[in-house]
């Protein structure tokens, strides 16, 4: 809970304190589709997996927090990178989240190989940019939020970095967030 409380309270401020550093940001905006990943794990588990599936749930939350943060204590307008170094992140977090969630399964998510499920979360980070910079171009044009001033290399390297991080957010969620009771090897079981 401690991360969804400090991704409210980081709206509060940034919905309450007129900042300079959040002019244009279309914080109003955002606020509601930021708040949605609080509350995407509790509705998607309603009791199905025991326990609950914490990882997963504070994976989902961190990047939204870590964005908001970012712009709270300026670092988007301090250093050009921020926005680089945070599509990366937040995308190894996110495919992270999937596969923490996905091992909660056990059984169909447990048998898949270890290159197949690489693969899999991958391809699904790949398509989350893909839809989140769709999303951006959609407010860039219809001027929603405030707008966004988006250029063509800007959505490129926005693709490229978060493809990159899903790609090792998904290697690292294959080999390190496996359950330790459904085992860790892609072959088959050793001789006893």
């Amino acid at each position: 809970m401690g991360m969804k409380a400090a991704l409210a309270l980081a709206f509060v401020v940034a919905l309450t304190v007129p900042l300079d550093q959040l002019e244009g940001k279309g914080m109003a905006f955002r606020f509601p589709l930021f708040m949605l990943s609080a509350v995407v794990v509790p509705l998607a588990w309603r009791r199905r997996f025991s326990p609950y599936p914490a990882t997963a749930d504070v994976l989902v939350v961190a990047p939204f927090l870590l964005d908001t943060l970012g712009n709270l204590v300026g670092l988007y307008d301090a250093y050009d990178a921020t926005d680089d170094v945070l599509h990366t992140v937040n995308w190894v977090l996110l495919v992270g989240a999937f596969h923490a969630w996905r091992f909660r399964r056990g059984g169909s998510a447990d048998a898949m190989s270890r290159a197949d499920a690489w693969l899999l979360g991958t391809g699904l980070g790949a398509l989350a940019i893909v839809g989140w910079e769709i999303a951006e171009w959609i407010v860039a044009e219809t001027g929603a939020g405030g707008g966004l001033a988006l250029t063509y290399g800007d959505t490129v390297g926005d693709l490229a970095l978060s493809t990159a991080g899903g790609m090792l957010g998904s290697w690292l969620g294959v080999h390190y967030l496996r359950s330790s009771d459904h085992g860790r090897r892609s072959g088959p079981p050793e001789p006893t």
